[in-house]
């Protein structure tokens, strides 16, 4: 016992020196290199010499429980609040006794944690809970709460904050896990205000249990708020059933290989039924389905509201009874709900008559989905009145208006040229120096060619660690059905999540922006994707899924774009190999070049700002020789910092000049003469103080 313990204090203090985290491959000959004499050790206790690292994987899980360790993607890492306690506890007498008390706590209240973790999995998409209440709802201690859920990050995790809004205080969060949670809440929809997210979106306590219900065959629809869900049937194996729908009654889902389930199964039921009966599926496919199943079987009832659309026509009804499994034509509608469609005569139309955030979420890759968070918005859409014709859309990239132009401050030539590089080749990289605006231009670029729909734009930043397992597909450790192992599976990644839904509505861009594109090793993360950035419309077989045997090749869908963005200061655009600059578009933002050079001029005179900052930027760069190390505005556009006298100063020998100090260490240039505010003002013959 004293050995695994001294083996555990041993790995969190080398996982304290690798912050990207440690494989236990590779974590584990660092503790039998600091104890060369480990296995005799171990042997003399009678035990095989492999048991000391099962001990290490095992016992670990007391690190976790504590919140000192989270393992996630094949790694292990040590969290901040693990950081915290390794230097609280210096020996491993006082460690020990640490993690064993989370350990224990962990043990005593595992009813309370489960509960918590199901709560927390149940809250949707830009809504959050305190953890306090989430505690209380639990029977826990909220801090111990947030510990936990350090450790083992379950669904949902991101979405439990303090009562204000912000990061729980007792996470004790370093700047990477900030902007990570930070990051998961934007992609949630819930954008920070000063570290805290709107109040608005906060689910009250008392709410909380209406998340989870433990037996919903049991429970009155009465005892329990209306929801509602879209039921796609546009698409059944390549078929519309709609019309089918709106004459019968009902709505269905494709469920031809399912044994027969009761209505209320629960979902660890659902998932072995489907593991089973769709074991020639992968797994990212048994994993939809069950859950998808789950909802169709067990979280729906009568009265809810249910939508579907045909293309541009939506449709709205109301459940009226149980699920059933019934045959039908080919398979496509075997398990099947009553439903009383309400316009069956007078569908909706998707682009006119929808909210955004419905229609941004019909968009999504998904045949069912909750849509209960917009409840009352489409009640107030099933009444009388007239009804729009569908508006029809080409299945092509929209052309520039004017409106964009002038938000990104820049010509509508310029970016119209960039819309026809796509339409010739659905890649393209910004490159240039640092402050240019490329991942500004990229995003906004982005939404506006997924025609605002959040859903089809994903961001990833490469970084030199960033594998082809990250990117596209790998497998990865799940925990076994019993809780007492793991097994590996292929996980799909955030390219391969892109893919399924530019699948699902290939008349709708997709866009997938790599931010820092040449940070990472590209022949590594890309792998055999090269080939199809090249060739869309033929197919490979790929690493892991054609591995698994599936027998299905891989294309990569025509409606996929990829937008790049590269800091030439960081790394040369001359160091990307030749086979990726031959399948991108290669597009220059440099701040002597049209269009970022007339950027700055553009914004102060859009804000009534005097041309100083421009005129100044513009002798900075006179100054540097290295093309690539030159300063783009985007430092200087923000309009806070010329309200304040001291703001301009403030950024210039804050942000600007340390970048100098950097691109000319070593080589004797006095950076603050060279190029302070000081001399350039001189030079210029502007006032020494600048203007708010």
């Amino acid at each position: 016992m004293e050995l695994t313990r001294q083996i555990l204090f041993m790995a969190t203090q080398f996982l304290a020196e690798h912050p990207d985290g440690l494989p236990v491959s590779e974590l584990w000959p660092l503790i039998k290199g600091r104890m060369p004499d480990l296995d005799e050790q171990w042997s003399s206790g009678g035990a095989s010499s492999n048991r000391p690292e099962l001990a290490l994987q095992w016992k670990s899980g007391g690190l976790v429980k504590s919140g000192w360790v989270t393992k996630a993607h094949g790694r292990w890492y040590l969290t901040p609040l693990g950081r915290t306690a390794i230097k609280r506890h210096l020996d491993v007498s006082s460690f020990t006794e640490g993690s064993s008390a989370g350990y224990h706590y962990w043990e005593q209240n595992k009813a309370g944690f489960e509960s918590a973790k199901r709560l927390a999995g149940a809250v949707p998409e830009g809504s959050w809970v305190a953890a306090g209440d989430l505690a209380s709802q639990a029977g826990l201690e909220a801090t111990r709460l947030v510990w936990l859920f350090q450790g083992e990050r379950p669904e949902g995790w991101h979405r439990v904050l303090d009562s204000d809004g912000g990061i729980p205080d007792d996470a004790h969060v370093d700047e990477r896990l900030r902007k990570e949670w930070q990051g998961l809440l934007t992609s949630d929809g819930l954008d920070a205000m000063l570290g805290m997210v709107p109040q608005e979106r906060r689910i009250p306590g008392a709410d909380l249990h209406q998340l989870v219900i433990e037996d919903p065959v049991a429970v009155d629809g009465s005892d329990r708020p209306r929801r509602a869900w879209l039921v796609r049937g546009s698409n059944v194996h390549g078929m519309s059933l709609v019309e089918d729908w709106l004459a019968d009654g009902y709505c269905s889902l494709p469920a031809s290989k399912l044994r027969e389930l009761l209505a209320g199964v629960t979902q660890e039921a659902i998932q072995a039924a489907v593991d089973e009966d769709y074991a020639h599926g992968s797994y990212n496919d048994r994993l939809k389905k069950t859950a998808e199943f789950h909802a169709f079987l067990s979280r729906m009832r009568e009265d809810d509201l249910v939508l579907s659309n045909d293309g541009g026509k939506v449709y709205l009804g109301r459940i009226r009874g149980g699920p059933a499994f019934r045959a039908s034509v080919g398979n496509r509608a075997n398990l099947q709900r009553p439903v009383e469609w309400l316009n069956p005569k007078a569908p909706l139309d998707f682009a006119d008559d929808l909210p955004d955030e419905i229609a941004a979420k019909l968009a999504t890759q998904h045949d069912v989905l909750d849509l209960t968070e917009f409840v009352e918005e489409l009640e107030a859409l099933v009444g009388p009145g007239p009804v729009r014709p569908p508006v029809v859309r080409e299945m092509v990239l929209p052309d520039v208006g004017i409106e964009l132009a002038e938000e990104l401050l820049v010509d509508q030539d310029w970016l119209q040229e960039c819309v026809e590089l796509l339409r010739d080749r659905p890649q393209m990289i910004f490159y240039g120096p640092p402050g240019t605006g490329k991942t500004y231009i990229a995003q906004h670029l982005a939404q506006f060619l997924a025609g605002g729909k959040p859903e089809n734009v994903k961001l990833v930043q490469f970084h030199p660690a960033y594998s082809y397992e990250d990117f596209f597909e790998g497998f990865r450790p799940v925990q076994t059905a019993d809780g007492q192992g793991v097994t590996f599976k292929p996980l799909p990644g955030p390219l391969l999540r892109l893919v399924d839904a530019a699948r699902q509505h290939p008349e709708e861009p997709h866009v997938l922006i790599i931010d820092e594109i040449n940070r990472g090793n590209l022949a590594k993360i890309f792998g055999e994707l090269y080939f199809l950035l090249e060739y869309r419309d033929k197919a490979i077989d790929l690493l892991y899924s054609s591995a698994e045997g599936t027998g299905q090749a891989f294309t990569l869908p025509k409606n996929l774009i990829i937008l790049g963005t590269m800091n030439t200061a960081d790394r040369s655009i001359a160091l990307v190999d030749a086979a990726m600059r031959r399948r991108f578009a290669f597009v220059e933002l440099h701040p002597e070049e049209t269009p970022t050079r007339e950027v700055l001029g553009r914004w102060l005179a859009g804000k009534g700002l005097p041309v100083d900052a421009s005129r100044l930027l513009g002798e900075l760069n006179a100054r540097i020789e290295d093309r690539d190390f030159k300063i783009g505005p985007s430092y200087l556009m923000r309009e806070r910092i010329h309200q304040d006298a001291k703001g301009f100063e403030r950024v210039w020998r804050t942000q600007i000049l340390p970048l100098l100090e950097e691109h000319h260490y070593g080589d004797g240039v006095d950076v603050s003469q060279r190029y302070g505010l000081a001399t350039l003002r001189q030079r210029l013959g502007l006032d020494q103080e600048p203007t708010p």
